[in-house]
């Protein structure tokens, strides 16, 4: 895709419908999880896309009531120095989930056909087996079972650029401001062929890309889960029945030890509510 305008955008949903049909999916996910546990399935779900254009929101909100040791999000850093001496793909084998788990991929292996390719990180050599290898190594994944989704959020210009400032100015989301992220508002057309490199080789009819348009960040979360929902063949699980035990009677010999004996933390709570004897 290059370079492009936004254009006229649909109404945006109102905040009521979005924040019911987000429960409403996540609650999905839920089931999900459990079908996944019981099953002993492997999701992987890759997500891929320009600098800011809401792949960490959408990760959040799927990952909001599940369990972290069952979904796992898998974000690297740069590779080590040993890293860069193996086999590209091994790094990312050591995350690819075991029976009954989910691994959320905050961007994945196609960082060699994006920044690396962009900035010149790799070599040609090491960019063209990277295209050669990818959909085989994705193909051998499916073969053993793993249910592999790929999605890829696309943003404009336009949008990047105002998410961008926004960040330079909000003091608590400035780290998510990168050299490389600057670096992607000069080089917005190299990464558009880049994009369009990789999809013609990697978006297989085994493994395709799925793209989210995310100039909207509330429709982007709402159709990107609804679409992986729809998806996986999960069916309900009947959870397992769970019953509070009752509280055994008081024993006489415990006496709970002085509370001067313990160190509390200050009542902050209470000092934003004006309470004088909190300091």
């Amino acid at each position: 895709m290059g370079k492009h305008k936004a254009g006229s955008r649909p109404p945006k949903i109102s905040n009521s419908v979005y924040e019911a049909e987000l429960f409403r999916l996540q609650s999905e996910l839920v089931k999900l999880q459990r079908w996944t546990t019981a099953t002993g399935a492997r999701v992987v779900v890759i997500f891929e896309g320009r600098d800011a254009a809401g792949k960490g929101g959408a990760i959040k909100r799927i990952t909001e009531y599940l369990s972290p040791r069952i979904a796992r999000i898998a974000a690297l850093p740069a590779p080590t120095e040993r890293e860069r001496t193996q086999w590209y793909f091994q790094r990312y084998v050591e995350h690819l989930p075991s029976a009954g788990e989910i691994v959320l991929f905050d961007r994945s292996w196609y960082n060699r056909a994006g920044v690396e390719k962009v900035m010149g990180f790799c070599t040609p050599a090491e960019y063209a087996l990277f295209m050669r290898q990818a959909p085989i190594f994705e193909q051998m994944l499916l073969e053993d079972g793993i249910l592999l989704r790929k999605y890829w959020f696309s943003v404009s210009d336009d949008e990047q650029l105002r998410r961008f400032r926004s960040r330079l100015k909000d003091p608590v989301r400035q780290w998510k401001l990168s050299p490389m992220d600057l670096e992607s508002i000069k080089r917005w057309e190299d990464y558009s062929r880049a994009k369009d490199e990789m999809m013609v080789h990697t978006d297989t009819p085994t493994s395709p890309w799925y793209v989210v348009e995310s100039d909207v960040k509330k429709h982007a979360r709402l159709n990107m889960i609804s679409h992986l929902l729809s998806t996986i063949p999960y069916t309900p699980v009947d959870p397992t029945p769970i019953d509070l035990p009752k509280r055994p009677p008081q024993s006489s010999g415990y006496v709970r030890p002085p509370r001067e004996l313990s160190t509390y933390v200050p009542d902050h709570v209470a000092q934003l509510m004006g309470d004088p004897e909190s300091g």
